[in-house]
């Protein structure tokens, strides 16, 4: 019994996630990390060009867009991959 007062079942109790619930959990984390890393890198590496050559806004504003173009790239490519995959 826990502290809430919640009793599992004997069932309940020593379940194993299946491998669907970890593959799930690997594409979501495959995902964020595609869409993460090239928005948020081409971003801070547009700040930190516009602070060397005085561009303000102007280079950060391409990083955005070169990093969320980056970033569909990615999950588009992840995308065909577990399509391809899942047919097999």
């Amino acid at each position: 019994m826990t502290r809430d007062g919640y009793k599992p079942d004997t069932a309940e109790a020593g379940k194993v996630p299946d491998d669907n619930t970890f593959m799930i959990f690997g594409a979501l984390v495959d995902t964020t990390w595609r869409m993460f890393v090239p928005s948020v890198g081409f971003t801070l590496l547009g700040v930190w060009l516009d602070g060397m050559f005085n561009t303000k806004p102007w280079l950060m504003s391409i990083g955005i867009i070169i990093g969320i173009f980056g970033a569909y790239l990615l999950v588009a490519k992840q995308l065909k991959n577990t399509k391809r995959n899942t047919k097999s």
